[in-house]
């Protein structure tokens, strides 16, 4: 699906997949399944749920539709905490499934030890996206702090992309300065002048940069940069920054809602499903960075290997959620000015 068409990702969309399923058991039933998802996962999922269904269906497990949900992470969490029916939350980070198990309960505390590698089947980066020719010689995560350049990101309030990407710029800014604090909170306060337009989700801030041409440099999810490439050809690059962060989006059921609908079995399933081959071979097909080696070694020519850090660097997502992006945290202190 074309980027252009989903113009509207400030909101959630929700998107219907019909496929195979089912409601109990037997060729005659239809299961419904509904994947909340975080903004650039839209095209990724199309593709697993026709793939997905069409699995289920020829193990003679009856019909399923699955339908995907988009929008920023944070406010996708929220939306499955205020009562929207997921039976599979996938989203940005794992800070925003555990707030989903803090105040709903409709997952337990260690839905991370569920699936392998922390439940996050894939990985992805943070990366820039310039215009072509790169007119403005950004480099470096030091280019977007200079006078005149336009730098496009989401809020880090909403959405998990600029979370990642506000703690990439945050590293960097930490190891030019000898860890210095103050130093990389001056540097992220610079940026964040330099942003003309804060988006809710990571698909917003591609629509503002890559459709309406607003911005020098989009800070961007890996994968999202690529899509941009494909979608518009010939009018921007992909930059990648000398240090970066290694973004590990997570997955789980949504176990009280689907023990309700009848749904785990399915829900377990279509997850375990992005940790086959053929499922890691459609992460990377979609500019996910692949788990599995030989998907991995595959792809290995799109993902040049930059130094990441982690979100352990930061104390962990609880750490860092309160330090920087909890309420009159420190991107509430920089951005008021």
């Amino acid at each position: 699906m074309k980027i252009h068409a989903l113009l509207p990702a400030i909101l959630a969309t929700l998107i219907v997949l019909p496929g195979c399923g089912e409601k109990g058991k037997g060729s005659g039933t239809t299961l419904e399944l509904q994947n909340v998802s975080y903004d650039p996962t839209r095209e990724f999922y199309e593709e697993v749920n026709a793939i997905f269904a069409k699995k289920w269906e020829s193990e003679g497990k009856g019909k399923i539709t699955i339908t995907q949900s988009h929008g920023g992470s944070g406010k996708q969490a929220r939306a499955v905490i205020d009562g929207q029916p997921a039976d599979v939350v996938t989203l940005a980070l794992s800070l925003d499934i555990d707030m989903i198990s803090k105040e709903s309960g409709l997952l337990p505390e260690d839905w991370q030890a569920k699936f392998p590698n922390n439940s996050s089947p894939y990985t992805s980066t943070i990366v820039f996206v310039v215009r072509k020719g790169n007119p403005k010689g950004i480099k470096d995560w030091g280019d977007l702090v200079k006078d005149g350049t336009q730098v496009i990101t989401p809020n880090p309030k909403t959405g998990g992309a600029p979370r990642w990407a506000y703690l990439a710029g945050w590293a960097w800014a930490e190891k030019q300065n000898g860890g210095d604090q103050a130093a990389a909170k001056d540097f992220i306060s610079k940026l964040y002048k330099n942003v003309p337009v804060l988006d809710s989700g990571a698909r917003g801030s591609t629509t503002t940069f890559a459709q309406r041409s607003i911005g020098d440099v989009l800070i961007s999810w890996e994968n999202e940069a690529h899509l941009i490439e494909k979608e518009f050809p010939g009018q921007t690059e992909i930059v990648y920054p000398s240090l970066s962060i290694l973004a590990e989006p997570p997955v789980a059921v949504v176990e009280k809602t689907t023990e309700k609908k009848g749904t785990t079995a399915a829900a377990k399933a279509y997850l375990d499903f992005l940790y086959t081959p053929e499922g890691q071979d459609l992460a990377g097909k979609h500019f996910y960075r692949p788990r599995d080696p030989q998907a991995a070694a595959k792809y290995a020519a799109t993902f040049p290997k930059i130094e990441l850090v982690t979100i352990d660097h930061f104390g962990g997502w609880p750490k860092a959620q309160q330090t920087h992006f909890a309420d009159g945290g420190i991107f509430d202190q920089i951005y008021a000015k």
